[in-house]
């Protein structure tokens, strides 16, 4: 299926943060800081797009693909217990 115009201008939307952040001369620490205002409309792309969808967004926008790697390694790092989290409670 398509992507819709809602998809598309919420990868943009992401795509154009990334982008400004590394344009100010920030890296991968200071998107960990600011990603979270973020993280609604990533969550939202996840929940209705495909995966072929998701891969097409990160082909065609290169800030998109950034944030998205960076959660995947989060993700891997929390998994594989690179990166310690506290524990609840």
């Amino acid at each position: 299926m398509p992507l819709t115009a809602q998809q598309i201008d919420l990868a943009v939307t992401i795509d154009r943060y990334v982008n400004q952040v590394v344009a100010r001369g920030g890296g991968e620490e200071e998107l960990l800081r600011s990603m979270a205002d973020h993280m609604g409309a990533f969550k939202q792309l996840l929940d209705t797009c495909s995966r072929g969808e998701m891969d097409l967004l990160c082909q065609r926008y290169d800030g998109f693909y950034r944030f998205a790697k960076l959660l995947e390694t989060l993700a891997q790092g929390i998994a594989d217990g690179t990166i310690p989290v506290p524990p609840e409670g």
